[in-house]
């Protein structure tokens, strides 16, 4: 795991001194010295128009010789990579039989630069099983590509100055040239407060964009871009129809639940490729569970679990159900315990590594958790992420399905628009007056619309709450460098959220025609929240601490077997969970995996009714961002008033506010928000 940067200027050579532009890329690679303490490199053109840049964080060869940026014989090719490709042997055997030389011992990054030789951009990207963010310049072609893997576990921002590409794994490398301007997106800010997270190919930052997940984007030297997706999470890739097409009830189980732990047992295993230290973040869930289960069948030494929990709100910990599956495998145990000032400590840390507004409290234990780890040793650890969001593991996922099938579908099918309109109308007033109607309003609004009712298994501000909060609609720009590079931009601005999970959702509606709600559901979370929130929190804050993220029930060949299963196997009997539950049946004990979901959080709410509430309404009412002349400020202050007061639970929409309040100040206005 590392950090890459990297530039483009076009056409003629900028005059500019050697000394000048290694300072250039120097500064955007060191901005991200956490992702990679172990080494550093860069490589610059001859004539100075290409620049790459590496921070290494060693886990797999940790020789010089595996070093980056790596190059191929003759140099024409020059890769800075970030991830691990966990097939990186058998594809070297393979390009070792088709005449290609390797000078590493086992290095993964080689074998992207020989496989691009060999394969070009596509076949190298669809052959690759594994994690990426990558870059390669090919000055036969005098063409840049960067790629970011299929479910897009690592992430890669983009922009364009006059003059230059400039590439980077976070935005705060980016922001080190003088030249990038430092200005919000307001397009972005909008979807924000409805996702959590601004979607992909928006930033927060005005003109800096990310590469969403599984897209590659060529660069010619010209600053002409043209980027393909080339992999998203549909059905029809993991199982052959006629597979099950003559199997029982009883036999299909079988086939769904073998599929899944087989594919699970290879997932894990694979992402124990490394030559240094390994262990799992571990609540005492089924899907942390099964992670350390499953590795302590392939190791001959203790697994490293880690597990974080709170002083001040003991209520919320998990450590006695992780106690529980640490003692069951013989794990070597680790916690730590956090509370409100460890939390207000870190603050300006968190803001700073996020680059934009992360809107999950989840990455506060995360850090610590992460921080644990380092100092214990570890520097790779598995994660539990993507499990429920393919099984059916939240309760608001089965709140939806049920929703779908008892009111939304009847009553699309049977209420005229006109009446639709009406019931909106009339919901929408009384949830002014009584806000505990604001459910009722929303769904009715999204109807009368004719919205998709599921836009993520995280929502702060519906439609609902953004009429109060917001003083005027917010609609967005036309990017017509990311038009130009074919990069999807449908629905990103419009002033109604619902546009952008109907781009995912129309487009899959009319290739997958049919598909169970839950399926369509799944699919819109691996277009938006896992990818750009629950994946990118690993990133920035486990890399903050130096520390490397793996996700196996992300597996590529997992997601696809699961997108072939139909939903209603999937929550089998109004059981979330149903069939991963029976795969890991003999592997778990039966109390971890018929346990009530927890689920990783934080004591938010708690922590905004005392002296952080007050430090956080201070920041988003002072903060130069409410000048803009977007939000109602009585409203904003309402909300902190009546979360303090115990009259509502405001904690997501106040966290959301403090976030982009905060990373306002930092990252624009240039303000600490400590």
């Amino acid at each position: 795991m590392c950090g890459i940067a990297g530039y483009l200027d076009f056409n003629t050579p900028r005059r500019q001194p050697l000394d000048n532009r290694i300072a250039r890329l120097e500064a955007m690679r060191d901005s991200m010295a956490h992702r990679g303490p172990d080494g550093k490199g860069h490589w610059i053109s001859a004539d100075g128009r290409v620049g790459l840049a590496h921070r290494r964080l060693a886990i797999v060869d940790l020789s010089e010789a595996a070093g980056q940026p790596m190059a191929n014989e003759d140099g024409g090719v020059q890769v800075t990579f970030n991830g691990e490709i966990y097939n990186h042997m058998a594809l070297r055997r393979e390009l070792e039989r088709d005449g290609h030389r390797f000078r590493t011992d086992h290095a993964d990054t080689e074998v992207i630069v020989h496989g691009y030789e060999e394969w070009g951009a596509q076949g190298l990207t669809e052959r690759l099983d594994g994690m990426f963010a990558l870059a390669i310049w090919d000055a036969g072609r005098n063409l840049l590509t960067l790629a970011r893997d299929r479910i897009g576990i690592k992430p890669v921002y983009f922009t364009q100055i006059p003059g230059s590409f400039l590439f980077a794994s976070e935005i705060k490398a980016l922001l080190t040239d003088r030249r990038v301007c430092r200005d919000v997106e307001t397009a972005a800010l909008n979807h924000y407060l409805s996702f959590l997270v601004a979607p992909a190919p928006l930033t927060m930052f005005k003109d800096i964009f990310k590469l969403p997940a599984g897209h590659l984007l060529e660069v010619d030297s010209n600053g002409r871009m043209s980027a393909r997706h080339y992999w998203n999470a549909v059905p029809g890739r993991g199982i052959e129809a006629a597979d099950v097409a003559d199997l029982d009830d009883a036999g299909r189980e079988r086939f769904y639940t073998d599929g899944i732990r087989k594919r699970l047992e290879a997932a894990v295993g694979k992402r124990m490729m490394a030559d240094v230290p390994f262990g799992v973040f571990l609540s005492g869930g089924i899907d942390s569970s099964a992670n350390v289960a499953l590795m302590s069948r392939l190791m001959d030494r203790p697994v490293e679990t880690f597990t974080v929990g709170f002083k001040d709100h003991p209520h919320l910990n998990e450590l006695e159900y992780a106690r529980r599956v640490a003692g069951e495998f013989k794990t070597h145990h680790h916690e730590v315990l956090i509370d409100e000032g460890d939390m207000t400590g870190y603050l300006d840390n968190l803001v700073h590594h996020q680059d934009e507004p992360i809107a999950d409290w989840v990455c506060i234990p995360l850090y610590f958790v992460s921080k644990l780890a380092k100092e214990s040793g570890v520097t790779v650890v598995q994660v539990g992420e993507g499990s429920d969001e393919q099984f059916c593991g939240y309760s608001s996922y089965m709140t939806f399905l049920r929703l779908y099938r008892t009111f939304w579908r009847p009553y699309l099918r049977f209420a005229p628009g006109p009446l639709r309109r009406a019931a909106a109308t009339a919901a929408e007033g009384l949830a002014r007056r009584l806000p505990a109607f604001d459910r009722y309003a929303e769904v009715l609004g999204r109807a009368a619309r004719n919205q998709e009712l599921f836009w993520s298994g995280a929502n702060a501000f519906w439609n609902v709450h953004k009429k109060r909060l917001m003083s005027k609609k917010i609609g967005g720009g036309k990017w017509p460098v990311l038009a130009d590079a074919g990069l999807d931009i449908a629905g990103a601005d419009d002033a109604d959220s619902a546009a952008v999970i109907d781009s995912f959702l129309a487009p899959f509606d009319r290739c997958h025609p049919g598909s169970d709600d839950l399926t369509r559901m799944i699919h819109a979370e691996f277009r938006l929240r896992l990818p750009e929130l629950l994946l990118m929190r690993v990133d920035k804050i486990a890399m903050s601490a130096s520390v490397e993220g793996r996700v196996p029930f992300l597996d590529h060949n997992l997601v696809e077997f699961t997108m072939d299963i139909p939903g209603d196997w999937k929550v089998k009997g109004g059981k979330s969970k149903y069939l991963l539950k029976k795969a890991l049946e003999g592997l778990l004990p039966a109390d971890i995996i018929d346990r009530p979901k927890m689920g990783f959080g934080a004591p938010m709410a708690d922590w905004l009714r005392g002296p952080f509430g007050r430090q956080a309404e201070s920041t988003v009412l002072k903060s130069d961002l409410l000048r803009r002349d977007i939000f109602d400020h009585r409203y904003v202050a309402a909300l902190f008033r009546d979360h303090r007061q115990g009259r509502r639970d405001h904690a997501l929409h106040l966290w959301t506010l403090f976030n982009l309040a905060a990373w306002h100040d930092h990252w624009i206005a240039g303000a600490s928000v400590g």
